[in-house]
């Protein structure tokens, strides 16, 4: 992905385009509700009540073709190298059946190896087990922590603990409900050199060895793109799971990162994830950029943050079960596109990612909402729903919780007039609804998967690349060099400061 631009490329017919309110937006065009709507895998998007009308949709679906958006989207699809920066492909789509055929084969075997290790483990092979510490950190752990607490509360089978961070405590939390004797440790980690996982992962060994269990590293599943790494750590060869290295890790649960998942939740759970995520691959390959959902989410991303200036979107899931969709798109959306230099390795002259943030249901009605609605910055907002719910309560509390979602985007967009400027509200406020017939693995392959697109589609549009995040390294190589009493002649007064006051 190059991130050129033709010649004549630019944002002039964006930028001196007129925006109307919202509220005359729907008052000239009564059918706009159905025009800036769009069905795909069970998932409703309705985009109506952004700032988007016909002009500036045509004017943004000029800009992907002097920014080449086709021709990126089909690189992306065929396997060709669009990580410039890292010399190599972005290979996730291949897990879904939709990229370059040896890719696609590639991943397939893998997926066959991952369900065979699966069967041993039911088929008792690793001896009596009935949980699994998940190891890993960002993609290797956001990603299956997502699946498992959107799909799982229902599925019997497998409990499953996920640590990432290196706080202990952290780790007393996931290890305490677990029986290190009948616990399977799963240690994700690309190159198999994170030194949050390592340092976990020597943690968890320590406590299944202190529980007497006899040969810790046998009950060690390694899942990894540096399988060397892995067997010098080890692990032994048949309990490596490899996944390949054109995989980033945000973009990884669709690959051997899913194992957790794929065992807790079956199988057949994880094909139906795979499957989702493929029709909106389809979508997003072949659909016209006016009805091309993740395409039309970029439209408005970039209208907000380029013409209009917000600095960062609100995401709200009105779902207990996508509680942790929002941290999921925290590193979706910001490790991809935080950059400040394009594919090309020239400054971005155009803001980027903004900041992602946002909460679940009527908790964050209670807690931010006063900002969205009087605050003096215009923040785009997220609502996404189900339209069908699975709990054993009264209808009552899922029936209150969409009626509210719905609520908060008219009133976000209607205002309330008074004279007393304590109380008004001043509407015009802009918000998209994702509503989901169901909350089912296919409907969330589909969900995830249009938001990796929709992040691809951003930094196409700017010119970025979306699948390094070099900035990552920066801290932590640092605290490395921290933890060498002599290195820290080299860094400022206040960090040598806080080092010895914390008596490290």
């Amino acid at each position: 992905m190059s991130g050129k631009a033709k010649s004549g490329d630019d944002w002039g017919a964006i930028n001196a385009h007129q925006i109307a309110p919202l509220s005359a937006l729907f008052a000239a065009d009564p059918e706009r509700a159905r025009r800036l709507s769009i069905d795909v895998a069970g998932l409703h998007f309705d985009w109506s009540k952004t700032h988007l009308d016909e002009v500036l949709v045509k004017a943004f679906a000029q800009l992907t073709d002097a920014r080449q958006f086709a021709a990126a989207r089909e690189a992306l699809f065929s396997g060709a190298m669009v990580n410039a920066s890292e010399g190599r492909a972005a290979t996730h789509v291949a897990e879904r059946g939709q990229g370059a055929p040896a890719d696609v084969a590639r991943a397939r075997a893998r997926h066959e190896r991952m369900r065979s290790l699966i069967d041993a483990i039911e088929g008792g092979a690793f001896g009596e087990i009935h949980s699994l510490l998940h190891i890993g950190i960002g993609g290797s752990a956001l990603g299956p922590e997502l699946l498992l607490d959107a799909l799982g509360r229902n599925v019997g089978g497998y409990g499953v603990s996920v640590l990432s961070n290196i706080d202990g405590q952290a780790f007393d939390d996931a290890v305490d409900p677990l029986d290190p004797e009948t616990s399977l440790i799963v240690a994700v980690s690309k190159t198999f050199s994170t030194s949050e996982t390592l340092l976990n992962l020597r943690s968890a060994l320590r406590w299944l060895m202190e529980a007497g269990v006899e040969d810790p590293y046998g009950r060690v599943i390694a899942i990894t793109a540096n399988p060397e790494a892995a067997i010098a750590f080890g692990i032994d060869e048949t309990r490596i799971l490899p996944f390949d290295e054109g995989i980033g890790g945000r973009y990884s649960l669709w690959s051997a990162v899913g194992f957790s998942a794929a065992l807790a939740l079956g199988w057949q759970a994880f094909e139906e994830l795979l499957e989702g995520a493929a029709e909106m691959d389809r979508h997003f390959r072949l659909a016209e950029p006016a009805a091309n959902a993740p395409l039309l989410a970029a439209f408005a991303d970039l209208l907000y943050r380029q013409k209009l200036g917000s600095q960062s979107r609100a995401v709200f899931a009105y779902d207990e079960r996508l509680r942790l969709l929002v941290p999921y798109l925290q590193q979706l959306e910001m490790e991809s596109n935080g950059k400040a230099v394009s594919a090309d390795r020239n400054p971005v002259r155009r803001p980027t990612a903004p900041v992602t943030w946002g909460g679940v249901g009527t908790d964050a009605q209670h807690a931010v909402f006063q900002l969205l609605h009087q605050g003096s910055d215009r923040i785009p907002v997220e609502f996404v729903a189900v339209a069908e719910h699975e709990d054993g309560q009264d209808p009552a509390h899922h029936r209150a919780l969409l009626l509210n979602a719905f609520a908060q985007g008219a009133a976000l967009m209607a205002g309330d007039a008074s004279d007393d400027p304590y109380r008004a509200c001043s509407g015009n406020r802009p918000s998209a609804t994702i509503l989901l017939d169901r909350l089912d693995p296919h409907s969330l392959g589909a969900l995830v998967a249009f938001y990796e697109h929709r992040t691809f589609a951003n930094a196409v549009l700017l010119g970025i690349n979306p699948f390094d995040q070099f900035g990552v390294e920066l801290g932590k190589r640092l605290a490395g060099e921290l933890g060498d009493p002599q290195a820290r002649e080299n860094f400022d007064p206040s960090t040598r400061n806080l080092i010895e006051r914390a008596g490290l």
